[in-house]
């Protein structure tokens, strides 16, 4: 399926295959947005004075908000629109200052059009074999800079989301395994 791509520049890595392989292992795109995603994300809004934090899961041509403070009721995005797109293509955070000043946001619909998006930054979630899957990422409205210490934070959130990611894996292994083990 072809992406709607505002971009202007691609947004499917190389290794998109393994990657949305990774992320279908996880088996977390169920029950969004979620609790927990959800209070991590406010709690990243508060950390960086935003109005909007998000924890995002990029599939093939959607962005699933997995945790969501400031744009309640809203699940997902087109992944052609979503600058969570971008974030994960990278292994370091994605800052953008002022939208209105970075080439490959001016024919975004949440840049150029009623959304009014001016401040993006995004963390990639990555997983231990090194895929990216998601973002933690606050956006605002007007621009502003966003230092080292809060790249670092901003990563640390991400670290955060992986870490919950992996242990509702594991407890799902576990969960299999104890219902094998008594249809025995």
């Amino acid at each position: 399926m072809a992406i709607d791509n505002t971009f202007n520049k691609p947004i499917v890595p190389e290794n998109e295959e393994l990657r949305l392989k990774a992320l279908e292992y996880y088996d977390i795109l169920n029950d969004l947005p979620d609790r927990y995603f959800s209070n991590l994300a406010h709690i990243m809004a508060s950390a960086f004075n935003t109005k909007i934090a998000l924890i995002s899961l990029v599939g093939e041509d959607t962005v699933f908000f997995k945790g969501n403070f400031g744009m309640e009721g809203t699940t997902k995005a087109n992944r052609g629109h979503s600058l969570c797109s971008l974030a994960v293509l990278d292994s370091e955070p994605t800052v953008f200052r002022d939208a209105l000043k970075e080439p490959c946001l001016l024919g975004n619909p949440l840049v150029i059009g009623d959304f009014g998006l001016r401040f993006y930054a995004g963390a990639p979630i990555v997983t231990k074999e090194g895929f990216n899957i998601g973002t933690a990422c606050v956006v605002g409205f007007e621009p502003r800079d966003f230092s080292n210490e809060e790249k670092t934070l901003l990563g640390l959130f991400a670290e955060n989301a992986m870490i919950e990611i992996e242990s509702r894996r594991e407890l799902m292994e576990q969960q299999k395994q104890l219902q094998s083990a008594a249809t025995l």
